[in-house]
Order: C-alpha cells, then sequence, then structure tokens
C-alpha cells in the first residue's frame, strides 16, 4: 500500500473516522484483531497496523473480528460503493498529479472502463472530474501560502511546466496564479485595514 495512503487512513483511526468503514479493515498484528477504522479501542502503533480491502482477506490472513466494533455485523456497504470508495481515497491521497484511472483500475483490479462508470454511478461525478477538484484545491492551497514561487507550486501540484499550470488554473478560476495570489493578499490586506480602523474607533 502506498505510504501516503496508509498515512490518510491511519489517521482516519487515530480520529475514530467513520468514512472508511466497509472500505478499509484495520488488522493489528499485536493483537490478532480486524477493526473497523472508527473503532474506539485503544489506538494501535503504526508499525503493528496492516490495512485490509475486504473483511475476507483479513479474516484469511488470520485476524479475529473485534468485539468492540463488530466489523462483521451491521452491514456491508455494496460492493459497488467501496470500490468507489477505494479508488476517491486514492485520488485524495494522490502526491502531485493523482493517479490516472488506468492506474487505479490496475490496483483496484478492475477494468478502466468498469471503474469509471461504478465511481460516476456512486458519486455523481467522474474519476477525471474529481481528480481535476482535488488538483485544484491543492494548487490553491500552494498558492494561498505564499511560500513557494509560482512555478514551483505549480509543480507540486503535478505540472511540469509553469505555462500548462497557468492556463490550466486561469481556465478553472478565471484568473492567472499570479492574480489569484495577488487577489489573496489584497483581500487581507484590506481585512487587517478594517481590523485597524474598528480598533481605533472603539478607542
Amino acid at each position: 500500500m502506498d505510504q501516503t495512503l496508509f498515512d490518510r487512513l491511519y489517521q482516519a483511526v487515530t480520529a475514530c473516522d467513520a468514512a472508511y468503514d466497509g472500505v478499509y479493515y484495520t488488522g493489528v498484528r499485536s493483537t490478532g484483531i480486524v477493526c473497523r477504522p472508527s473503532c474506539r479501542a485503544r489506538t494501535p502503533k503504526p508499525e503493528n497496523v496492516t490495512f485490509y480491502r475486504t473483511l475476507e482477506e483479513a479474516l484469511q490472513a488470520g485476524y479475529r473480528p473485534c468485539k468492540r466494533c463488530r466489523p462483521d455485523e451491521h452491514g456491508a456497504l455494496r460492493p459497488d460503493a467501496v470500490l468507489a470508495m477505494q479508488a476517491d481515497a486514492m485520488l485524495a491521497a494522490g502526491e502531485g498529479r493523482p493517479p490516472k484511472l488506468a492506474e487505479l483500475a490496475a490496483e483496484l483490479g478492475v477494468s478502466p472502463w468498469h471503474l469509471h462508470r461504478i465511481y460516476k454511478e456512486v458519486t455523481g461525478q467522474t474519476p477525471a472530474a474529481r481528480s481535476d477538484a482535488l488538483r485544484l484545491e491543492k494548487a490553491c492551497g500552494l498558492l494561498a501560502e505564499g511560500k513557494r514561487p509560482i512555478a514551483e507550486a505549480g509543480r507540486c501540484a503535478g505540472f511540469r511546466s509553469a505555462s500548462h499550470f497557468a492556463a490550466w488554473f486561469q481556465q478553472r478560476t478565471g484568473m492567472t496564479p499570479s492574480e489569484y495570489r495577488l487577489s489573496l493578499r489584497e483581500g487581507a490586506a484590506a481585512e487587517a485595514a478594517g481590523e485597524d480602523i474598528a480598533e481605533e474607533e472603539n478607542r
């Protein structure tokens, strides 16, 4: 499993987040127990954790269902929902350029056509649209930080060419990356000025 995805799932375990319940299962080697990610039992150390895509895989590996969170009860997500959410988790965990449809499909053991159809049925959008939205969210965050040159922010968002990044960003936001960053700075400056005026009036 990709380390970034592992870290994302482990974060869900530490937060008892139910977002991945029924999508992944947490095998704890030190206890031999398999849990839901949201289980409120004591958080295991990351080196003792293995994540499984199905409960059956965990059981075959020798784990016993947790008696506290009971991953074998309360119903399971239907297979198409599990597949879509696994793909979504992999898209969200991607560093830089999100994985392509063919890469996702190969990792999940299905055909690209099948994954595309199921993902759209479950989420209402295509994997490409979701990937694009995640990429834009990351680019906006990097530009808002203001710590990196624009070309470097583009590379971190998965673009090799600064001109390609600028054209892609403008097509989606109506602004170039430079204009977007400037608008954030002007907005912050205006907000700070407003706070100063309010403070003066209250003296």
